[in-house]
């Protein structure tokens, strides 16, 4: 499993092999991404939870990727597409459903597909609740899902009390797509340290190096909490990956 720490400051990326960081942190920087490997965020979490939609478009989005693709050093690996998260609180806050977040999803996806965004791979997610909607999310995609993709899995990162529940997730996607490459968005140390869940994973991205902190009293905006806490991570078994992002059409 490869790991990417997310981080709060996108000038921190500069200490870490691979970061995680929002495009919403990025929309005002006008200094280059000092990076090695990085994901950027379309923020979705923020969006949704906070203004129940995305206030900005996928044009604007993909403009974004264009301009940090080439505004500094590394490499940008991928942009997450514009998802909709699916927890009870989230669909409950938009008066929509799980099908309809699942349907909006991939329509963001397949118009972020048409625009412009440098070369830079954009990484779908996989959405929904119980299981059972995951797998019925990868028959909405269809084909767009080629062997082997990269995908994301959204909606797990409230469920990192309980280990069982977001192996339950991946267990139900890789019965069905064995082949995918899974991304586990906002994984805390509980469920990172689970070997059922790490085995189901390719990369997994985390901030909880800040909640971490903050709960023993420290700065959780410390670039070095976030060292430490990606260390202690990273030494845990790791599973070995190819190249993750498959074909895209």
């Amino acid at each position: 499993m490869k790991f990417f720490t997310g981080l709060h400051q996108p000038s921190d990326a500069r200490h870490f092999d691979a970061a995680f960081v929002s495009v919403n942190r990025l929309r005002t920087r006008k200094a280059p991404m000092l990076a090695r490997e990085w994901i950027m965020d379309s923020g979705a979490f923020t969006e949704i939870s906070t203004h129940g939609r995305y206030r900005h478009g996928v044009a604007e989005y993909a403009a974004e990727i264009r301009r940090w693709a080439t505004n500094g050093s590394g490499r940008l690996l991928a942009a997450v597409a514009q998802d909709w998260m699916c927890e009870a609180w989230i669909v409950e806050k938009t008066g929509l459903s799980v099908r309809d977040h699942q349907r909006l999803t991939v329509e963001r996806y397949d118009d972020l597909l048409q625009q412009d965004t440098a070369g830079v791979y954009i990484l779908p997610v996989l959405q929904g609740f119980a299981p059972g909607d995951y797998v019925e999310h990868i028959r909405m995609y269809g084909d767009r899902l080629t062997f082997q993709q990269w995908v994301g899995v959204g909606s797990v990162c409230k469920r990192n009390g309980d280990p069982r529940s977001v192996a339950a997730v991946l267990l139900a996607i890789k019965e069905a797509r064995p082949d995918l490459r899974l991304h586990g968005f906002g994984l805390k140390t509980t469920a990172l340290s689970d070997p059922l869940v790490r085995a189901q994973l390719a990369t997994a991205d985390s901030m909880a190096w800040s909640f971490h902190a903050r709960k023993n009293g420290r700065n959780a905006n410390d670039w070095r909490e976030a060292v430490r806490w990606t260390d202690a991570i990273g030494a845990r078994p790791v599973q070995q990956i190819l190249d993750l992002k498959g074909t895209q059409a």
